[in-house]
């Protein structure tokens, strides 16, 4: 079996492939990154070897194409994290950096690690729609903050009176809005004017835009998985984060799989007779953000979390810990909510339901 490894680039892929028993390069090959070129590396892997993985580094704007042709033609897709062929790369041999040695790197972190702890490729056209309305609400939304801050400056020279009185998060409220605007025209249109009022109707359209993502990604959700909005805490926003980040909870064999990559599996720093483990800072920090907004909102709504964290303290779990712990049963939950079909029920858990399962605490 041969592992080939590809380093993406805008207009050209580089592969390398490296035999699975030796680690050996085996064969490299730079292709154009379009169909012609894609065709070239079927033809090019199949005379290589009959059982073949394809290793990729995981970022999806460059090699969505290259996987959806891979997929097609019924070929296994691992996706690597770039952070791990980073650590790869400064194992190898040879020297410096070049695309040769990124992609046999790609390739050698798969023999090292093991191939059955990569999540597979996997394509969810709905998912991918979601994930990208998601993520242009979010650039709107960061957008609409850097305007509100110029305008909350201007403002501070123009009416402190009127800037002092606004309370924070308020400004993109059409109430707020109006009575800015009001001041605005009562004002002598100097540039200053000229601008903050320019930077009002933007806030406007940036809200107005804001909301209507808002509402598509509601409704998008409520079609693809609606059991996830009968989740306490679960709003559409976080099920839209859920659904987009996870791109087909199919592709993960197991839920640690899933929390690894959510970032709420605990790392190991064990040493001697000291056993413990610590916060994992790597993973999908979306994915992270939303599984601790559920847990946070649970805490304050769900009787039976309320229960459970106080156990972990009664344990000697500080806040922090406890809800570690939550995270993690949490991204178990999940994990199995989004690998339900459409249309069946889920199984109820121990939090937010009855049918007891072992929660062990990792933390």
């Amino acid at each position: 079996m041969i592992v080939i490894g590809a380093d993406a680039h805008k207009r050209s892929h580089m592969l390398a492939a490296v035999d699975a028993g030796t680690g050996v390069l085996v064969a490299e090959l730079e292709i154009t990154a379009d169909e012609d070129g894609h065709r070239r590396a079927l033809r090019w892997a199949r005379a290589l070897a009959t059982e073949r993985v394809w290793a990729i580094e995981d970022c999806r704007g460059l090699t969505g194409r290259l996987e959806q042709e891979l997929l097609g033609a019924a070929e296994r897709v691992v996706r690597v994290p770039p952070k791990l062929m980073g650590v790869s790369r400064r194992g190898e041999r040879q020297a410096g950096k070049s695309d040769q040695i990124d992609a046999r790197a790609i390739a050698r972190a798969v023999l090292r690690e093991g191939l059955e702890r990569f999540p597979a490729a996997f394509l969810d056209e709905r998912a991918l729609e979601i994930r990208l309305l998601c993520d242009h609400r979010e650039d709107l939304v960061a957008e609409r903050t850097r305007v509100i801050n110029r305008l909350r400056w201007h403002l501070l020279d123009l009416c402190p009176e009127l800037e002092a009185s606004i309370p924070s998060r308020h400004l993109d409220r059409p109430r707020t809005l109006e009575r800015i605007a009001r001041r605005l025209r009562a004002l002598e249109r100097s540039a200053r004017v000229r601008v903050a009022a320019e930077l009002v109707r933007r806030v406007r359209e940036l809200t107005r835009r804001v909301d209507e993502l808002e509402r598509e990604l509601a409704a998008l959700v409520r079609i693809h998985r609606p059991v996830l909005l009968a989740e306490t805490g679960c709003g559409p926003m976080t099920a839209a984060i859920l659904i987009g980040h996870t791109a087909g909870a199919e592709r993960f064999p197991s839920d640690g799989h899933f929390a690894r990559l959510a970032g709420v599996a605990p790392v190991p720093v064990s040493s001697g007779r000291r056993h413990r483990h610590r916060l994992h800072r790597g993973g999908d920090r979306q994915l992270n953000k939303a599984l601790h907004i559920i847990a946070i909102t649970r805490a304050r709504l769900d009787p039976e979390t309320r229960a459970y964290l106080q156990r972990k303290h009664a344990e000697g779990k500080t806040t922090a810990e406890a809800l570690r712990c939550l995270k993690r049963h949490l991204a178990r939950r999940f994990h199995r909510l989004l690998a339900l079909p459409p249309n069946r029920a889920p199984r109820r858990d121990p939090i937010g339901g009855s049918a007891p399962i072992p929660m062990p605490c990792l933390t």
